[in-house]
């Protein structure tokens, strides 16, 4: 006897019923784990905030002042991104920095059970955490339920309503700093009645001393009454702008009519033979990971950077009266140099051809928050060329070669208070790696009663910009940590110096002198230590166990910009906390837990927790996986160029092949073909009312 026909429901369903075990395997078994570097997902911030309430780690009330991801083993992560075939991904785990009950607490927290697996409670006396954005706007509106700061202010003839404050980090001026140490900010005022360029009209001679884990003002000062700088002319806002119009610049652009060259798998860059991670951190803002190059000539992907980053920002100014002599800030530390990330507007801050991308941070009660637009990708050329000859030599002919410089730059914003720094990090088809620094914004100005430079008599600290305008001197300072691994690691640091040398036989040539290079390679940390300006030479980072064909280490060199070194006293307060800035140029052995060059706990620290510190256990690096800091820095003296509003300052340093190839690795590159367009009226398709409109 045949079976039943199965009805057409059942049929259906036979499919289904044959691949169900296969099925429920499937969804039995993990989900894949994220690249081993990848930001903590919303998900994941998520996850850190329930296990830090469910358990009885933290007493309430407490505050999160950093979520970020705690960095997996360097062997392991380097086996993931390098192995073949790919090894599985090292468990991961969150960094919070947390307070609570008037204390630090460090704390690791495993993302895959979901447990605290470390908790430390870290001294007072060590120093405080990171701001958040939710307890400034708590201090700065404080000065406003209190009775003494709206009377100053009745008597200088203010508006409350008109008046916006700020909180500013006070640092460390000598003694212990026991358990009972506050943790305190200075909260200092504007006016801002006619304009939003709030910090051109500051209320001076007034300030209040907030503490943050009271949420109290604890101290007063009405010091004297200062006048306040006129709001006209201060506006910035293009709407704001009455003068005579400037000369108007044609539309200008650059158009990809394939689209862009690079490609981006979440937070996987890949342009021109160049393969990086980008994440995005509260407090370094940009971390570039992994960046390795592949080379035409041996067909091989190369190790070049396992990770750079800004580590921290030293800005001191060289005003010493009541309401300036502490304002000598460590941004990323005490602000978050991420934290104060804003979001890039198009074809203002980036090209029509960048590619936009968004971060996320964990708000001060532990719940995700969207970072949008931190970064843009985009490819560059802007008419520069990357190498060319023109041969007239040879007889009846002439031979002219260019190609252009088409590079990918990686940019963000941070926005710390008044400045704005612009960072790019561009990969160049040599192989180079541009790091750049922009600096704009607004100046921190002191109101003073003088209107002309001719009555200043006493040290003033600054310049006259304005009528009772007072643009004060300081200095910024900007630290890379620099993991370089030259095909892969240990690696070595070589200093040649370029030696004068007189010819000792005359008979030898005609002439006198010449200069040579002498190389001299680091074995420890002290013997790395460089004052730039000192002498000539190149910076070198190698690896002394592989070799070009004509035997030459491997490397790459640092080019430094402008050269900058502190103009404070080494014993001054301010400069102990900032030695890391005592050199250019710093080498140490790799190590996970030294990340922050000033420290893991900034705010108020007496630095202790430095690179500086570190690096006096002169550890040997010779041969190692190795570190090099960079630091990058501006003196600047104001000028009146720079008022209301100044024009972006840049410098930076480039990171070079030094024999890393066997030769020149863009002599095959193939300039891009031009750009046509079939009619004119095309032409609109790059125009930016055209873009605006269909953004």
């Amino acid at each position: 006897m045949n079976p039943p026909h199965p009805s057409s429901a059942a049929a259906a369903l036979l499919p289904f019923l044959l691949l169900l075990p296969h099925l429920l395997t499937a969804a039995a078994a993990p989900p894949p784990r994220p690249h081993p570097l990848n930001p903590l997902t919303p998900d994941e911030l998520t996850l850190v905030s329930s296990t830090l309430t469910n358990s009885s780690t933290l007493t309430p009330p407490f505050t999160i002042h950093y979520v970020g991801l705690d960095d997996p083993d360097k062997p392991a992560v380097l086996s993931y991104a390098y192995s073949s075939p790919k090894t599985p991904a090292p468990p991961r785990r969150a960094l919070v920095i947390a307070r609570a009950s008037r204390q630090n607490h460090r704390i690791l927290v495993d993302l895959s059970t979901a447990t605290v697996v470390e908790h430390v409670i870290v001294p007072n006396s060590v120093g405080f955490p990171t701001l958040t954005f939710e307890e400034q706007g708590e201090a700065n509106n404080l000065p406003f339920g209190e009775p003494r700061f709206l009377e100053s202010l009745r008597r200088r003839r203010l508006k409350a309503g008109e008046v916006v404050c700020g909180s500013f980090t006070v640092g460390w001026y000598g003694g212990g700093g026991g358990p009972k140490r506050r943790r305190v900010v200075r909260v200092m005022c504007y006016y801002k009645e006619g304009t939003v360029n709030v910090y051109m009209r500051p209320i001076e001679g007034l300030s209040l001393t907030v503490d943050l884990d009271e949420m109290r003002v604890i101290g007063f000062l009405d010091r004297e009454v200062v006048p306040v700088p006129k709001a006209q002319g201060t506006d910035y806002r293009e709407a704001a702008q009455d003068g005579p119009p400037r000369p108007k610049i044609n539309p200008i652009g650059l158009v990809q009519p394939n689209g862009p060259s690079f490609t981006v798998d979440q937070h996987i860059i890949s342009w021109a033979g160049w393969l990086f991670h980008l994440s995005f951190d509260a407090r370094a803002g940009a971390i570039i990971s992994l960046a390795s190059i592949y080379d035409q000539q041996t067909r091989e992907r190369r190790q070049v950077m396992y990770r750079g980053f800004i580590s921290e920002l030293f800005v001191p100014y060289m005003d010493l009266t009541e309401e300036w002599y502490f304002r000598t800030f460590l941004d990323a530390g005490e602000y978050g140099f991420g934290l104060c990330t804003f979001p890039l507007q198009p074809l203002r801050d980036c090209p029509e051809n960048a590619v936009f991308m968004d971060g996320y941070i964990a708000g001060q009660d532990g719940t995700p928050v969207l970072m949008p637009n931190v970064f843009c990708v985009f490819e560059r050329y802007a008419g520069d060329i990357m190498w060319r000859h023109t041969e007239a030599l040879i007889p009846n002919i002439t031979i002219r070669e260019v190609r252009p410089e088409i590079t990918l730059v990686v940019r963000t914003v941070s926005s710390v208070g008044n400045y704005d720094y612009i960072v790019d990090w561009e990969f160049k088809q040599s192989g180079s790696i541009n790091v750049k620094v922009g600096l704009t914004g607004l100046l921190e100005v002191r109101g003073t009663k003088y209107t002309n430079m001719g009555q200043l008599t006493d040290e003033e600290y600054g310049i006259l910009l304005a009528e009772n305008t007072l643009g004060a001197r300081h200095d910024h300072f900007v630290t890379f940590h620099l993991d370089l691994d030259i095909d892969e690691p240990p690696n070595s640091f070589v200093k040649t110096t370029f030696q004068t040398t007189r010819v000792m036989y005359p008979n030898k040539s005609p002439r006198k002198s010449y200069w040579r290079v002498v190389e001299k390679t680091a074995k420890t940390e002290s013997e790395a230590r460089v004052k730039l300006g000192s002498g000539q030479g190149d910076l070198l980072i190698v690896n002394p166990n592989k070799k070009t064909k004509v035997g030459n280490q491997v490397g790459y060199r640092l080019i430094p910009g402008s050269v900058t070194r502190p103009l404070l006293s080494v014993d001054d307060y301010p400069q102990i906390r900032a030695a890391f800035t005592n050199y250019n140029v710093w080498v140490t052995p790799y190590n996970k837990s030294e990340k922050w060059a000033g420290g893991l706990f900034t705010d108020e620290s007496r630095g202790e927790d430095t690179l500086y510190t570190w690096s006096q256990r002169n550890r040997r690096i010779e041969n190692k996986d190795i570190v090099l800091w960079y630091n990058l820095g501006i003196h600047h003296a104001p000028y009146q160029e720079d008022f209301p509003l100044m024009p972006t300052i840049t410098d930076g340093f480039e990171l070079r092949p030094t024999n890393f190839f066997e030769s020149n690795p863009v002599l095959n590159v193939i300039p891009p073909e031009p750009v046509t367009w079939s009619n004119c009226s095309t032409a609109k398709a790059i125009t930016m009312e055209w873009y605006l409109t269909s953004y």
